[in-house]
């Protein structure tokens, strides 16, 4: 069976072949120096030769295979000798041409009378020197080799009484060429060696370069996250004093908690964004391609920029291809990553936009596409900004000054759009405004899946009995508060052992497990699937903090759901409906 070579398989030969190539090349200049001394002795032992205008013939063909070995290791020093085939041809097409001219000088000795058999030898040590320089090559001592000795050996050979003389020349040519390959096996596993040196070496260049990029990038996160963290506390912080009457002031305003509001969920979208693209940079960001409805993620993120749009003046437009909101097919991608791709570029055409309108278009973009446009006429970006602005931790001065954020957004997005398998464009000019291009993949056909409903309306909204588990008092007291407002009834145990006893003694209905917060979080969660009855079989949510390792483990430790955080209510209260919804009959408890 044929099999394919790898790709370092492949490197590896050509650094063997470079390395050879370059070692023969080093001798070349020896072999000329070699020859041009060697040239007076045959001269004058030829000049005692009958055939004086062979003699001078010889000599112009030496001269000239001198010459054409003088302009090869000069070619060698040019560009074009980086072309490791090209050069290799090179080299044995030059050894090729000493190999006959000591033929031809082997022949002028046959035919030299009494210092036949001089000149014949001194031939074969032409040949012999032709062995020796072509030994760090093996196609080439292979090849260039048993040509240079060929002729000395054929003409010694063919008369009897030269006999003893050419069973001597054998034996000499024969351990030349053993020592030659010799020779060569040696310098094949030194150039081995050095092979897998400049490999380690380039290795260890790769991580020594990953290391500084990572280190940059803690600096720039550490240097991100300390002002907009000292920013947005520091509003927050006036606002709780003003809440808790210190310092004799009066009680914060409607506006002055509205500000707050806006400061904590600024922080939070830029701790959010800040760590999914670490987690990115890691490589351990995943996705779920699903089909999914784009038009309605669309349509809930401009209902929720509206007031923001709104309150700058600004018109906010979407527009939904008649063909894509009735054609039989779906977008796929991950919903809630495709959610925090087009929050990002939508929010960013809001932030920056001063005056005009924004307007998302929707669209297929050509077969298997479709493409989500977001164009604003905010100030816009020259072609040099607009590539710093896909650069991590990069904010163009121009543009952003006075607006919080971590300079991540549109490196995350990219990021996220890649993963699913699209890609995120930009064309922008100074002035006139810019327009940002999602482009994601389109199946024809595909069916996009109807979760459970979530009712909106409290008085209808089955009002449940939930066990929270979780360590952190204030993380479980946001929780709590959330439910609450859901109509739910809350119980809260501060740790694992507490919660599994609760949940075998009482009836509840649903159990929130803090998977982050707790230490034994898959062991809670494990341990009440393992109680016996209705208990062991009670609808779990996990609530993690994102990663998907972690989304992995807890479903394999019992989780009926997980919720990332951080959540919103929708989210909150779909996942509540999505465990509840998968218990099984024989859980089904009475409600209160």
């Amino acid at each position: 069976m044929q099999t394919t070579p790898s790709p370092d398989a492949v490197r590896g030969g050509a650094s063997l072949t470079q390395q050879a190539l370059e070692a023969q090349t080093g001798l070349l200049p020896y072999a000329l120096m070699a020859f041009a001394v060697s040239l007076p002795i045959y001269v004058w032992a030829g000049g005692h030769a009958p055939n004086a205008a062979w003699m001078s013939a010889s000599f112009v063909i030496f001269a000239i295979a001198w010459g054409v070995f003088y302009a090869v290791v000069n070619w060698l020093k040019e560009p074009g000798a980086a072309d490791l085939r090209r050069r290799g041809r090179v080299q044995l097409l030059a050894g090729l041409v000493w190999a006959g001219a000591t033929a031809q000088l082997a022949a002028f000795a046959d035919a030299a009378g009494p210092l036949r058999e001089t000149l014949l030898m001194i031939s074969l040590a032409a040949g012999v020197m032709c062995v020796v320089f072509t030994a760090p090559w093996l196609p080439s001592l292979l090849v260039v080799g048993p040509a240079a000795v060929a002729g000395p050996l054929t003409f010694l050979s063919l008369r009897p009484e030269n006999r003893d003389t050419a069973h001597l020349a054998w034996g000499g040519a024969l351990l030349a060429f053993a020592l030659g390959l010799m020779v060569n096996r040696i310098l094949r596993k030194q150039f081995t060696l050095a092979a897998e040196r400049e490999a380690l070496m380039a290795e260890r260049a790769e991580q020594a370069e990953a290391s500084r990029r990572l280190a940059r990038s803690k600096s720039d996160l550490v240097a991100t996250l300390s002002d907009e963290i000292r920013n947005g506390l520091t509003g927050v912080a006036h606002v709780l004093s003003a809440a808790a009457g210190r310092g004799g002031r009066a009680a914060p305003s409607r506006e002055q908690l509205a500000a707050g509001l806006d400061a904590v969920n600024e922080l939070l979208c830029v701790l959010n964004t800040t760590l999914d693209a670490e987690t990115a940079e890691a490589g351990r960001l995943s996705v779920d391609p699903q089909p999914f409805d784009v038009a309605a993620i669309a349509r809930d993120l401009v209902t929720g920029m509206r007031p923001q749009a709104a309150a700058k003046g600004l018109e906010i437009a979407l527009h939904i291809d008649p063909d894509l909101a009735g054609g039989d097919g779906a977008a796929i991608g991950d919903p809630a990553r495709v959610r925090q791709v087009l929050a990002a570029l939508i929010g960013n055409a809001v932030k920056f936009t001063l005056r005009g309108r924004v307007e998302i278009r929707a669209a297929l973009a050509g077969p298997g596409r479709l493409a989500i446009e977001i164009a604003d006429t905010g100030p816009g970006l020259t072609e040099d900004e607009l590539t710093l602005a896909f650069q991590a931790f990069q904010r163009i001065r121009r543009t952003s000054a006075g607006v919080p954020g971590a300079g991540l957004g549109l490196t995350l997005a990219r990021q996220l759009a890649r993963l699913m398998g699209g890609e995120l464009r930009a064309d922008s000019a100074p002035g006139v405004g810019s327009c940002f291009t999602v482009e994601l993949p389109y199946r024809a056909g595909a069916v996009i899946p109807v979760g459970p409903e979530v009712i909106a309306d409290g008085a209808d909204r089955p009002r449940l009995r939930v066990l929270v588990a979780e360590e952190d008092s204030l993380a479980a007291a946001t929780l709590r508060s959330q439910l609450e407002q859901l109509g739910h009834k809350v119980a809260q145990a501060a740790d694992g052992a507490r919660a599994v006893e609760l949940n075998r003694v009482c009836d509840f209905d649903l159990v929130m497990v803090g998977a982050s917060a707790m230490s034994d979080g898959p062991q809670v969660m494990a341990a009440i699937r393992g109680l016996d009855g209705a208990a062991g079989r009670t609808p779990l949510i996990a609530v993690i903090d994102g990663d998907a390792e972690e989304a992995a483990g807890s479903l394999a430790a019992g989780a009926s759901a997980v919720l990332r955080k951080p959540f919103s209510m929708p989210a909150l209260a779909r996942a509540l409906a999505d465990a509840t919804a998968a218990r099984t009959p024989a859980n089904d408890r009475q409600v209160a």
